[in-house]
């Protein structure tokens, strides 16, 4: 099969960009011919290129015929879009349409549906825009990168495309990460019949670990919206009896600086390549995940799966059944850190029932996140699409 993949990359790299990569491998070494053309955010600078990156975020000319070169060139049977925003556009869908090839689209966040792509604002979960024709709230709170402006494009991008009916018509397949983003699409309007649900995976087994350190982890952007702020306020009375190990960075790495300064018992290791990531997971004692708002997919889970560590979550969106309380992990209220300090304090008591928990996430690793059956997966999604 000749597959075209079409990706804009963020300027800060994300889970989403591993997951592109993961799939394309898969792909390519099942035999498939795969191309990739990605739009890159930083193109955008100074004045004149941001105004054009808000024109080309609703309808880009020059991304439809660039697709439509590739397709002329490539000669794909089938396209497949993982982020198309801001520089690509919903253009391209319209190029693939003129070429009459099928178009799947992952979607990894809720960009079709909130000018955030995240469903939370002002430290908590909002769907204040969702089922809306036009999009209002989102741009009187100026959700898009606090500016109203920006996030007026953004919902004309939105109730434009949805009133043309691009969402409905120009995509032949949607792939959904998890059955509770599959039903957040369906009540914002998307068509149920064309949403598939198929999960991240790991294209290369990393193997069991031990999780002989004794240490928790955190991995992931130090975001507000990630709970970094509960995770450290649980740590100050954690301490030392469980070391936190923090891994990533963003704008509040201040405050986890200021925790490293007074609590022995936390340490900031700042970005680490994902091969460090990997043998840090292997030698943990638990993953924390203390997110206060709807996460995609994190690849964090699956790889924590797949070394065996179990995972305390916030029982909230995906993670609410990503993570099976007392059998691949534990859930915490969002953003109690009492509670979270319960759930630490339940793993330090139950040595045995940990030991449990690591054979059933790896048991669900193997059942669910393989490269195998996650390739059959895509397939059947293909082949839909295609018939179609």
């Amino acid at each position: 099969m000749k597959i075209l993949m079409l990706h804009n990359r963020y300027q800060i790299t994300s889970g989403e960009e591993v997951v592109v990569k993961t799939e394309l491998d898969l792909l390519k070494s099942k035999g498939h011919d795969v191309s990739l053309l990605e739009a890159n955010n930083e193109e955008i600078s100074g004045f004149v290129g941001k105004a054009k990156a808000a024109i080309d975020a609703i309808y880009s000319i020059s991304s439809k015929q660039q697709v439509s070169q590739a397709i002329s060139s490539i000669q794909p049977d089938i396209v497949h879009v993982h982020n198309f925003f801001p520089l690509l556009s919903p253009s391209i869908y319209y190029a693939c349409q003129a070429a009459n090839v099928p178009v799947v689209q992952t979607l990894h966040n809720y960009r079709l549906l909130c000018a955030s792509a995240s469903f939370f604002r002002d430290g908590k979960v909002c769907e204040d825009c969702l089922g809306k024709r036009f999009p209002w709230p989102g741009i009187i709170h100026a959700c898009y990168r606090d500016s109203k402006l920006g996030t007026a494009v953004v919902a004309s991008m939105q109730s434009m495309h949805t009133l043309a009916g691009t969402w409905s018509n120009q995509v032949s397949s949607y792939i959904a990460l998890t059955d509770f983003a599959r039903n957040k699409f369906i009540e914002g309007g998307l068509p149920a019949h064309k949403i598939a649900v198929k999960p991240n995976f790991l294209n290369v087994d990393p193997g069991k670990g031990e999780g002989k350190g004794n240490y928790a982890l955190f991995a992931g952007r130090l975001w507000p919206e990630k709970g970094v702020e509960t995770l450290l306020t649980a740590w100050e009375q954690i301490g030392a009896r469980l070391p936190l190990k923090i891994l990533g960075d963003g704008p509040l790495a201040d405050q986890v600086i200021e925790a490293t300064n007074q609590n022995s018992g936390v340490q900031w290791l700042k970005q680490q390549p994902r091969e460090t990531v990997i043998d840090l997971m292997k030698n943990a004692t638990i993953l924390v995940l203390p997110s206060t708002w709807y996460e995609g997919f994190p690849m964090s889970i699956v790889e924590a799966y797949a070394v065996g560590l179990p995972v305390i979550a916030s029982k909230i969106g995906s993670m609410s059944s990503l993570i099976k309380h007392e059998q691949t992990g534990l859930h915490f209220h969002p953003g109690d850190s009492e509670d979270l300090v319960t759930q630490i304090e339940w793993v330090l008591e139950h040595p045995a029932q940990l030991a449990q928990m690591r054979q059933a996430a790896r048991s669900e690793f193997e059942m669910n996140y393989s490269a195998d059956q996650n390739f059959q997966i895509l397939m059947d999604i293909y082949q839909t699409a295609i018939s179609k």
